[in-house]
């Protein structure tokens, strides 16, 4: 499995960016609540997450920035 493309990213709308952040933000705990109590999950999943996570939020600020 490859990691996320930011090309899928890049077409969000704000509101779009923002419930994929959070939702991203969901997963990225639930997947340490069972890596924290010792439950079977694919380990590559937190890589995958926290790689999206940051993509997310790095077109979040570019957006703000162009507003500005």
């Amino acid at each position: 499995m490859s990691l996320p493309k930011i090309d899928e990213v890049i077409s969000l709308t704000n509101r779009e960016l923002e419930d994929e952040i959070l939702n991203v933000k969901k997963e990225l705990f639930k997947l340490r609540l069972r890596r924290g109590t010792k439950q079977s999950f694919k380990s590559h999943q937190i890589k995958h997450s926290k790689h999206r996570l940051s993509q997310l939020l790095m077109i979040r600020k570019s957006n703000k920035q162009k507003l500005e």
